[in-house]
């Protein structure tokens, strides 16, 4: 049944690739709150298929129907590559502050709750990492894109906040990552992201 969510596909023309170097690291592997890998009420349902429609949707938006499928693309990867900028810098950090200007819940309550995690252990994540993602589908309603990138972890460390001594992690590897971006309020913004199979 995973499948039968009736959605609005994009042509099957060549993916375009995007590669930046930032985000969702070995802490994203370690820590499944932070990529959404839980049971929620997000935008995958269930667990792992696509929604039909945009849960929870503002009656103040309006479906971007009437943007052109190669610039409604580019959009939202860029916006989808800014929310991985934004989500490396906030672990470096330790304040998911910013994570609302990229990300809304559920993953934003989540990733939040993660970082407050790690921040009262003493704690800092820093790492790198290699993304190629590509907007596989759309739900019926415009107003989710759903991206798929096989993230590929180069180096992901644990640091004490005190010392600032390395205290774990290491290289990790690459796993497909399916991620809905969601048009509300006038800007697309990050809703669920859920770990696959390695890449």
């Amino acid at each position: 049944m995973a499948m039968r969510a009736r959605l609005v596909r994009f042509s099957p023309h060549r993916p375009r690739r995007v590669r930046t170097t930032a985000t969702l690291a070995l802490l994203a592997a370690a820590s499944l709150s932070a990529c959404g890998s839980g049971p929620s009420s997000g935008t995958f349902k269930p667990k792992g298929s696509l929604a039909s429609t945009t849960p929870g949707t503002p009656t103040a938006s309006s479906p971007p129907t009437a943007i052109p499928t190669a610039e409604l693309t580019k959009t939202v990867l860029t916006r989808y590559n800014e929310y991985r900028k934004v989500f490396k810098r906030v672990y470096e950090m330790n304040d998911a502050a910013e994570l609302s200007t990229v990300a809304m819940d559920p993953l934003l309550g989540e990733v939040t709750r993660d970082i407050a995690q790690i921040r009262a252990k003493g704690e800092i994540w820093r790492f790198t990492t290699v993304s190629n993602a590509r907007v596989y589908s759309r739900s019926k309603d415009g107003l989710t894109v759903y991206v798929v990138d096989c993230i590929r972890t180069l180096a992901g460390y644990r640091f004490s906040a005190k010392t600032g001594k390395r205290t774990g992690g290491g290289p990790g590897g690459a796993f497909l990552h399916r991620t809905a971006v969601r048009y509300d309020q006038g800007t697309w913004k990050v809703s669920d992201s859920v770990r696959d199979k390695k890449c």
